[in-house]
């Protein structure tokens, strides 16, 4: 434990440009899941009060940072973007120590940011509507984008701040304001980007960031009247349960919830780039990613070359301390996870799946102090098993045996959830057959199932979403309004669709 020579850094709720202690007087701890002697740092454990003072914040800052022209409000994203360039490696270190992933993998969500907040900062002059020509004379019609209010953003711990950037990023640069609830088992990378936002120049209230549990922050903050604007990123239970909130007062709600991807690696795919996927799309991030690749569907006559590649890749992962650069996979992020994996083992095993490697926590030796399990593979799995029905979040990947492509596309199909997709073949028709009947919001060909670039649509169908995207120009379409406006210069009544036929004809 700490000792009181060394006292952890107490951080504090940022409301209208000052950092405030919350209501309730209380902190909860941020510790590393490769170390839980290891802490980091104490947050407020906000209550309703908070969440009600940082929305009076936002609701009197949108006033004035609506009237913000788009280009200037895009320069100070732009400068944001350049400060996160230059603090890329020591933002990388403190994600990796609170949140466990490997360094090279931190690295990339703190490059996400970068590119997010690049990307939206290039929309601050494209917030383009449409101009069209009326069916009236001496008529000007056209459409424009406007911001819509206060926008409460409630983000996970795997992304802590590519999420918060694909989210605060589009949100500002069309005039609206923010209140952020950070994940309670990573609240500093989110804290992190916040100050650099204000350092680039972003005025007082604009954003404001509150600490606490999900009862206590996120759902006053998702019901709060004054928040027209709720964007989700978690747990389809939990996502449900917001869309309820939002329900009454038609808020915008967008929810990115769970997804249970499938590898699809058809008789023809290169085995090696398969396995190299499937590897990475597996245990990337310990399994904890919405798009994690937790189903492998393989051809029954490649099946047995493929398990045992498969197998050997995973036995050989090097886990461990995400900060040391021979790591591989870093740990789960708490207990509670760690043993929620540990159910789904013992869950696999009692459907008769078969444990072909893995399975068991690492609590020896430099892993004593950690939430360390093993990569695990269950194989000669029915599609209907609970662990391949169910999202684990975790290193568990569950291996199906299919016999054609349409037994593959029904096995992916056949879960609640479609955000991501992946097939391994050579064959140019299954790839573009399976692109077309897959029925998730993200197919990758001959590669897994993570990777999402930020200038296309993010998300997914069924219950992974609801129908909204993040990233690209959906995460504009989401936090505007359109406003469609008519100029009539004629100095008289028109009516239109009536007064349409009175223009006579041509050529008499």
């Amino acid at each position: 434990m700490t000792s009181a020579a060394v006292m952890p850094r107490a951080y504090r709720n940022l409301i209208n440009g000052e950092w405030v202690e919350a209501s309730t007087g209380r902190f909860f701890e941020n510790r590393n899941p490769a170390n839980a002697d290891e802490l980091i740092g104490m947050f407020p454990a906000s209550a309703e009060d908070d969440v009600n003072q940082a929305v009076e914040a936002a609701q009197a800052a949108y006033e004035k940072w609506r009237l913000v022209p788009a280009p200037k409000r895009a320069e100070i994203l732009f400068r944001a973007a350049q400060l996160l360039v230059l603090r890329k490696e020591d933002l990388a270190r403190a994600m990796t120590q609170e949140m466990g992933k490997i360094l090279t993998e931190t690295r990339g969500d703190v490059q996400e940011a970068i590119d997010m907040t690049y990307y939206m900062a290039g929309e601050g002059r494209r917030l383009f509507g449409q101009t069209t020509p009326s069916e009236l004379p001496n008529k000007f019609a056209m459409s424009v984008r406007q911001p819509v209010g206060v926008c409460g953003l409630i983000t996970p711990w795997n992304f802590p701040m590519a999420i918060p950037s694909w989210k605060m990023m589009p949100a500002l640069v069309c005039g609206n304001t923010v209140v952020l609830k950070p994940p309670a088992d990573a609240p500093l990378s989110s804290l992190l980007l916040v100050q650099i936002l204000a350092e680039a120049g972003l005025p007082p209230g604009v954003v404001n960031i509150v600490f606490g549990p999900g009862s206590a922050v996120g759902t006053p903050l998702a019901k709060h009247p004054g928040v027209p604007v709720v964007s989700f990123t978690g747990s389809t239970t939990v996502g449900r349960f917001i869309a309820e909130a939002c329900a009454p007062k038609f808020k915008h709600c967008s929810l990115e919830m769970g997804g249970k991807n499938i590898i699809l690696v058809m008789d023809d795919a290169n085995l090696d780039l398969a396995v190299d996927g499937a590897i990475w799309g597996g245990f990337g991030t310990t399994g904890q990613r919405c798009t994690a690749a937790s189903r492998v569907a393989v051809h029954k006559r490649v099946y047995k070359e493929f398990v045992e590649r498969f197998v050997d890749r995973a036995k050989s992962l090097k886990v461990g301390d995400g900060l040391n650069s021979a790591t591989e996979m870093g740990p789960c992020i708490n207990k509670a996870q760690l043993e929620k994996v540990a159910e789904y083992v013992a869950i696999g095993t009692d459907e008769g799946a078969k444990l072909l490697t893995g399975g068991h926590r690492l609590a020896d030796g430099a892993y004593a102090k950690g939430w360390f399990f093993e990569p695990t593979i269950f194989g000669d799995c029915s599609p209907r098993m609970r662990v391949a029905q169910e999202e684990i979040f975790g290193p568990v990947v569950s291996v199906i045996p299919m016999e054609n492509l349409e037994e593959a596309v029904d096995i992916a199909n056949g879960v609640p959830y479609g955000l991501s997709a992946s097939i391994y073949t050579r064959d140019v028709n299954k790839a573009f057959a399976a692109a077309r009947d897959l029925f998730t919001g993200i197919v990758y060909v001959n590669a897994p199932t993570i990777g999402a670039e930020i200038h296309l649509p993010f998300g997914g169908t069924k219950q992974t979403g609801n129908g909204h995207r993040e990233a690209a120009i959906a995460a504009i379409d989401f936090y505007t309004e359109w406003k469609t406006i008519y100029i009539d210069y004629s100095d008289r009544l028109q009516r239109a669709q009536i007064d349409t036929s009175s223009f006579g004809t041509f050529g008499g």
